[in-house]
């Protein structure tokens, strides 16, 4: 930070403070030109948090940068990353918490270089840069450490996962546990809503559960076609899978993106109302999951926050639900942006809701809602099988445009 100018400074007639202004930059364009280019970005903290199974460091930067591994830990017990044209103040390290024991930058052929020396054996599982937001002005190049000794941990290493409790408060926000599925595929669950007992929304002819068993059918089908997804299935027949067991199903599989059609209803048959629209959770939803997960309800399953303290937990909790929002709401936007192209949209097509299948804290949700049942015209639309392969083409396409828009900020 700089220091606050003096009485006497402030005291200076103004055409003084912008001569002297002028004839600092000209210095600094100098300096810069002798120097050669100047860097695309300054390199401002680094930052560490987690235990020796998992740690997270979080690199900020004051622009965008791209990285390369220089050392991957498969030979040693360091991890050496270069921040190609990115400039340091000067030397920096500092003790690590987790897995990382200590970590120091300097500078070497015109990169920053961060060197992080390890507790124990580990590799580097992922790469990616976040761009502002959350709060935050900067970029974060974040680099994620997983343990692959098994033994146990020392008292010292012991000792460190204690104090990392804190460190994951200020880092775990960065990115909700979005695991990466072999090969690289990404996860997305598709949940046809209702089946079974649960018909849903009856409309003069049709079934709310035959409409989103057939719709999740066409959409299965065109994102496995891509060779690019592995796609789960809440229900793959006209069967009854309770909403609790749906959400358990997305967590099971490490789900990257969970997507839960449906078909609205305006309980009047006839009724002019009609378009698809998209929910994402409101605020009364995360309380909602908060309850269920310091209630212990069964159906929450085990979401794992370090710390004994269920103030701690809480927080965590909480910096976790709303990146997750953050990254649920920028899928709704491509999705409705996409669909709106396939099929009528509701006036107010994003919404927010209290709704069971969009609970889990750390897995990206959306509840779609493809059309009226109660209307004649989207009532057809919904069971004919050309305009659901329409529709669903465009979620498909939605899906690679969010997944494409993560892959921007992504360094693997």
């Amino acid at each position: 930070m700089s220091p606050h100018p003096s009485p006497s400074f402030l005291r200076k007639p103004l055409w003084r403070v912008v001569l002297a202004g002028a004839a600092l930059s000209c210095v600094a364009a100098v300096g810069a030109a002798m120097a050669g280019s100047a860097p695309d970005a300054n390199l401002l903290k680094v930052r560490v948090g987690g235990d020796t199974r998992q740690t997270r460091v979080v690199i900020e930067l004051d622009k965008t940068a791209s990285g390369k591994l220089v050392s991957d830990a498969a030979a040693s017990k360091h991890v050496v990353l270069a921040l190609p044209h990115v400039d340091i103040a000067g030397e920096m390290n500092g003790q690590g918490e987790g897995l990382v024991k200590s970590w120091s930058v300097d500078s070497a052929a015109g990169a920053a270089r961060i060197k992080f020396d390890l507790r124990r054996d580990a590799v580097v599982r992922r790469r990616f840069l976040l761009p502002p937001g959350d709060g935050l002005s900067v970029y974060r190049y974040v680099v994620d450490l997983d343990s692959n000794d098994t033994s146990p941990a020392t008292p010292v290493e012991k000792a460190s996962e204690t104090r990392s409790i804190l460190a994951k408060t200020a880092t775990i926000s960065d990115d909700p546990q979005v695991r990466l599925p072999p090969q690289g595929k990404k996860v997305v669950v598709i949940d046809a809503g209702h089946g079974g007992k649960d018909s849903g929304a009856l409309g003069s002819d049709t079934k709310e559960k035959d409409d989103t068993l057939a719709a999740a059918h066409a959409l299965r089908d065109r994102l496995e076609r891509t060779g690019r997804y592995k796609v789960v299935m809440t229900r793959d027949t006209d069967a009854f899978i309770p909403l609790e067991t749906r959400v358990q199903i997305a967590r099971r599989a490490n789900a990257d993106l969970f997507i839960s059609l449906h078909a609205d209803s305006i309980g009047i048959q006839g009724d002019a109302t009609r378009g698809a629209s998209v929910y994402t959770l409101s605020e009364r939803g995360a309380d909602r999951t908060a309850k269920g997960l310091f209630g212990k309800s069964d159906w929450f399953m085990n979401v794992n926050l370090p710390g004994q303290d269920s103030a701690t937990k809480r927080i965590l909790l909480d910096l976790t639900q709303r990146q997750n929002v953050n990254r649920s709401s920028t899928f709704a936007e491509i999705l409705l942006d996409k669909i709106a192209g396939a099929t009528p949209l509701l006036r107010r097509s994003h919404r927010d809701a209290n709704l069971m299948v969009l609970l889990a804290p750390d897995v990206p949700a959306v509840l779609m809602e493809m059309g009226f049942i109660t209307n004649p015209e989207d009532e057809r639309a919904l069971a004919d099988p050309e305009h659901r392969e329409k529709v669903m083409s465009a979620v498909a396409d939605a899906i690679d445009g969010y997944f494409a828009e993560e892959a921007r900020y992504a360094m693997r």
